[in-house]
C-alpha cells in the first residue's frame, strides 16, 4: 500500500490488541508504556525515510518489525554488508515453480531499508512480519512469463489496485489536483527534524501521529480499501506483533504501509486472527537478495507501489543541503555531456526561476514540477527533446544495485555470475551495444554465453544488425539487464547447475519434443551458435528424422536457410558441421525436385509466400556452394529449377518474375533472353494483373530492380509500353501492385526513371558518345574494357594480388 503515514493508538490488553499508540513525548533512550510505536510510511519516499530515521533515533526501540516476508529474516544481516548497494529487492519464488515469484524492492530512500540499516547499526533485533511468501505465492495467480511487467515489483498481496488511493484522497481534500505535488509539500519538503537523534521525540513522531489520524478516517469511510488479502495480511502482522511484545514488551517499532496502521492498532482477539489464516495454501519457497534498478521502481514499469521519479527522490534523500542548486548542477552536467551549451549562468537562472514558480504556486519549496519547468525554459530553450533525456537519466535514473556474493543463489546463477566476471561482461541496467569479433577468444566466449542464455530464455542480450551479421566473424548485441532475469535464471535452473549443461539439456529436450522441421533446424542453428557439441548428436538425429518424414516443400524451404547459415559457423567457431552438411544437401535435392509442381495453382497470398521461400532457398544454396565441400551438381540443378519456373506459364507471375531476375543477377540468363521473357509476360494476351505481378517479382522489393530499369533501356521500354497499353477499365486493378513495386525504390531512382520515361525511347541511329551512351541515357550493356581498367585499383584497395601473381606464388 503506498500510504504516507502511520500512527499509534491506545487499546487495552496484550492478548486482545494488535498495537497501541502514544501521542506523548518519548525522549531518546526510553519509552512510554502505552504501546508499540507504529510508523506508517510510503514504501518509497525520502520524506518517510527521514521521518522513520528520526523517530527511531528518538525512541530507541528494543526491536524493529518491518513489513516483508518472514522467510527473509535470515537475509537481513546482508543489508549491512559494504558490498550491498541499493536499490535491491528480496526475491521469493516457489521452489517447484520458479515462475511464481514476487519482489520486495527497496531503494536507499525506502523507509524499510532505512529501518533495517538503523537496527543493524545499533545491534537491535529486526524482523519481517508480513504474510509469509509461502502463503502469498500460493495465493498468487500464475502469470504468463516469469518476471514480466505485470509481476515485477509486486509486493505480496498487492497485485490488485486498491479502490481508494489514500494519497489522492488526502491531496484532493487539501485542495491539490496532483497527489505527488501534495506529498512533496507535506512530507518531502518537511525538515528531517530529529534525523540526528538530538531533537525532541514529539517532533519526530508528529508526522506519523497527524497523518495516521487521516488513515483511520479514510478506513472508516472506505473500509479496507478493496484489497481482498489485506485482512489476512493484517491478521498475520498482528500475531507477529503480539509475539514481539511478549519478548520485548511495548518497546517495539513497526514500519509498515500507513494504510495498515489502523488495523494493527485495532482491538482484535488472537483466535479471530488465527481463524483468518486457517486453511491458507502453502508452497515451498526460496528467498534471496537481487539487484534492482531505479527504472523498475518507476510507476510506468508496472510496479504496484511504484513512484514517478526514483532518481529525484534519491537526490532529495542524499542531498540535505541546497538540493535545488545541486540538482540544477547535475542537470547541467548531463546536458554538457551531450554537447549542449549550458553555462553557470544557466544554472543560476534556472534556480531562480524554480524558486519564483514555487512562490507563485504557493508551494513551500520548489519541487520536481518547478525544477522541470525551469530546466525546460532555461537549459533546454523550451524544447522537450533534451528534457526527455533529463527525465530518463536523472528523474527516473539508471542506477543498478549490487548484491554480495554471500547472498543465497541457485547454482545456475552462481555459474552465470562467474562467467560474467571472467568474460568482463558486467550486467548494467542501461541499454548498450556490444560488438564482438569472433576471431578473438574472449569475444567468441561472450557470444557463446549470450546465445546459451537466449536458448534458456534468459534475454539479457538480443542480436542486432551491426558492422557484421550473424554467420560472419562479427556479431552485435544489445544488452540490458532487468531484475526479472533473476527469475528466468531460477526457472532455467531445472535444466542444470551450469549455463552450458542447462543449455545442452534444454536443447536435447527441445529436439525430442519438436514436431516441425523448421523448429529443429532453428534449434540446430542455436546449438552451433551457443557452442553445444554435446547436444548436436541428439539434435541432428531429430533433424534427420523430421527431414525424412516431411514431404511439404514449403517446410523444407523454410528449414534450408537456417541449415545453410549454420554450415558457415564451422569456419569461425571451429565446429564440426559434417553431419549438418549431409542433411542440408538432402533438403536441397528434395526442394529441387518438389518446387516446380508446388508453384502452380496458387492464389495471391500463396504465391507471395512461395516467392519469399524461393528467394530464401536461392540464398541458402549460394551459401552451400560457397562452403568447403558443396554438393556436386547442385548449382546446375538449382539453375534448371529457376529456368523451369521462369518459362512455365502455369507458375504464378510473381514467382516467374523473381526466378527470371535471380537468373539474370547470377549471370545465368542472357540479357536478350531476359528481355524476351519480359516481352512474353507483358504481351497483350496476358491479363494486366498477371503482368503486374510479373513486374513486381522481377523488379520489386529491395533487390535493385529500379537501377536495373535505369541501366537497361530495353527493359524500361517494355515496361513503359505495357503500362501505357493497359486499358483504362483495368488500370485500377493493377495500380496497387505497381504502387507497391515502385514505391520501394529510392527517391533518386524514381526521379531518374521519371526523367528517362519523359525523354522517351531512343530513336534508331541516335547520336551516341564514344562508349555507346545516348546523352542523358545509359549504355546498352557492360563495357568490359572499362571494367577491366578498374580491377587493378580495386585489388590494391582490398589487398588482393592479381590472378597471375596468386597463381605464381
Amino acid at each position: 500500500m503506498t500510504s504516507p503515514a502511520g500512527t499509534a493508538a491506545t487499546t487495552g490488553g496484550a492478548e486482545t490488541t494488535g498495537g497501541a499508540a502514544t501521542t506523548g513525548t518519548v525522549g531518546p533512550g526510553h519509552r512510554a508504556a502505552a504501546g508499540p510505536l507504529l510508523l506508517g510510511v510510503r514504501h518509497h519516499g525520502p520524506g518517510s525515510a527521514r521521518a522513520v530515521l528520526a523517530a527511531l533515533a528518538a525512541a530507541r526501540p528494543a526491536a524493529v518489525l518491518i513489513e516483508g516476508p518472514p522467510e527473509g529474516d535470515a537475509l537481513l544481516p546482508l543489508a549491512a554488508d559494504p558490498r550491498m548497494r541499493p536499490p535491491v529487492a528480496l526475491l521469493a519464488h516457489a521452489v517447484d515453480d520458479p515462475g511464481r515469484a514476487s519482489f520486495w524492492p527497496m531503494a536507499a530512500f525506502s523507509p524499510e531499508w532505512v529501518a533495517i540499516r538503523w537496527a543493524l547499526d545499533h545491534d537491535v533485533p529486526v524482523r519481517f512480519i508480513d504474510l509469509p511468501a509461502a502463503h502469498s505465492l500460493a495465493l498468487k495467480e500464475p502469470e504468463p512469463g516469469a518476471g514480466s511487467e505485470e509481476t515485477a515489483g509486486t509486493r505480496a498481496g498487492e497485485e490488485v489496485t486498491p479502490v481508494v488511493d489514500p494519497i489522492r484522497v488526502l491531496a484532493e481534500t487539501a485542495g491539490y489536483d496532483d497527489p505527488e505535488r501534495w506529498w512533496e509539500d507535506v512530507v518531502e519538503h518537511r525538515s528531517p527534524g530529529g534525523a540526528g537523534g538530538g531533537s525532541d521525540a514529539g517532533d519526530a513522531l508528529a508526522p506519523f501521529v497527524a497523518l495516521a489520524e487521516a488513515m483511520e478516517a479514510l478506513r472508516e469511510a472506505y473500509g479496507d480499501g478493496g484489497q481482498p488479502r489485506d485482512a489476512v495480511r493484517e491478521a498475520y502482522m498482528r500475531i507477529q506483533l503480539r509475539t514481539a511484545r511478549k519478548e520485548f514488551g511495548n518497546d517495539v517499532a513497526v514500519v509498515c504501509g500507513a494504510w495498515h496502521v489502523p488495523a494493527l492498532a485495532a482491538r482484535t482477539t488472537l483466535a479471530a486472527d488465527r481463524a483468518l489464516l486457517k486453511g491458507l495454501p502453502k508452497v515451498r519457497t526460496d528467498l534471496t537478495w537481487v539487484p534492482w534498478t531505479h527504472r523498475r521502481l518507476a510507476r510506468h514499469s508496472g510496479y504496484g507501489a511504484g513512484i514517478d521519479s526514483p532518481g529525484w527522490y534519491g537526490h532529495l534523500f542524499d542531498v540535505a543541503d541546497r538540493p535545488i542548486e545541486r540538482w540544477m548542477t547535475k542537470v547541467a552536467g548531463l546536458l554538457r555531456e551531450e554537447d549542449r551549451f549550458v553555462s553557470t549562468a544557466h544554472v543560476i537562472e534556472a534556480v531562480r526561476l524554480a524558486e519564483t514558480l514555487a512562490a507563485l504556486r504557493g508551494r513551500p519549496l520548489a519541487g520536481l514540477g518547478e525544477t522541470t519547468d525551469a530546466v525546460r525554459a532555461v537549459m533546454c530553450e523550451g524544447s522537450d527533446v533534451p528534457l526527455a533525456l533529463v527525465r530518463d537519466r536523472l528523474i527516473v535514473g539508471e542506477t543498478l544495485g549490487e548484491v554480495p556474493d554471500t547472498a543465497p543463489a541457485v547454482p545456475l546463477q552462481r555459474d552465470l555470475t562467474r562467467s560474467q566476471r571472467t568474460l568482463r561482461l558486467k550486467p548494467e541496467a542501461s541499454e548498450r551495444e556490444l560488438d564482438l569479433d569472433l576471431r578473438k577468444e574472449t569475444d567468441a566466449a561472450r557470444s557463446r554465453l549470450l546465445h546459451r542464455l537466449r536458448l534458456l530464455d534468459v534475454g539479457w542480450g538480443d542480436p542486432v544488425a551491426g558492422r557484421g551479421s550473424t554467420g560472419t566473424f562479427r556479431e552485435s548485441w544489445r544488452l540490458s539487464w532487468e531484475p526479472e532475469l533473476h527469475v528466468r535464471v531460477a526457472e532455467a535452473g531445472v535444466w542444470g547447475t551450469t549455463v552450458v549443461t542447462a543449455a545442452t539439456a534444454k536443447a536435447e529436450s527441445g529436439a525430442v519434443a519438436a514436431t516441425a522441421l523448421a523448429d529443429v533446424t532453428a534449434l540446430a542453428e542455436h546449438c552451433l551458435l551457443a557452442g553445444l557439441p554435446d547436444a548436436l548428436p541428439v539434435v541432428m538425429k531429430a533433424l534427420a528424422d523430421r527431414a525424412a518424414l516431411d514431404a511439404d516443400v514449403g517446410h523444407l524451404a523454410d528449414a534450408l536457410p537456417a541449415l545453410a547459415r549454420s554450415l558457415r559457423y564451422g569456419d569461425v567457431r571451429s565446429t564440426d558441421t559434417a553431419a549438418l552438411a549431409e542433411v542440408a544437401a538432402g533438403l536441397a535435392e528434395r526442394i529441387c525436385v518438389g518446387l516446380p509442381p508446388a508453384c502452380t495453382g496458387l492464389d495471391a497470398d500463396g504465391a507471395e509466400a512461395l516467392r519469399r521461400q524461393v528467394e530464401a532457398v536461392h540464398g541458402a544454396i549460394g551459401l552451400l556452394l560457397a562452403g568447403t565441400a558443396p554438393a556436386e551438381g547442385l548449382r546446375e540443378r538449382w539453375d534448371a529449377v529457376l529456368h523451369k519456373l521462369a518459362a512455365r506459364g502455369t507458375v504464378a507471375g510473381i514467382i516467374r518474375g523473381r526466378a527470371t531476375r535471380l537468373l539474370l543477377d547470377e549471370g545465368r540468363l542472357a540479357e536478350d533472353e531476359a528481355a524476351r521473357l519480359m516481352g512474353l509476360a507483358l504481351s497483350p494476351g496476358t491479363l494486366p494483373a498477371d503482368a503486374a505481378a510479373w513486374i513486381e517479382g522481377f523488379v520489386g522489393g529491395a533487390s535493385g530492380g529500379g537501377m536495373l530499369l535505369v541501366h537497361d533501356e530495353r527493359l524500361l521500354g517494355l515496361v513503359d509500353a505495357w503500362l501505357t497499353g493497359v486499358p483504362a477499365e483495368m488500370f485500377t486493378d493493377v495500380l496497387p501492385l505497381l504502387r507497391r513495386t515502385f514505391s520501394a525504390y529510392e527517391p533518386g531512382v524514381r526521379r531518374t526513371l521519371g526523367e528517362l520515361v519523359r525523354r522517351g525511347p531512343v530513336p534508331e541511329g541516335a547520336r551516341r558518345d564514344d562508349v555507346g551512351r545516348v546523352p542523358g541515357g545509359f549504355g546498352p550493356g557492360l563495357d568490359r574494357a572499362r571494367a577491366d581498367a578498374v580491377e587493378p585499383v580495386l585489388r590494391l584497395l582490398i589487398g588482393r594480388r592479381s590472378e597471375p601473381e596468386e597463381a605464381a606464388g
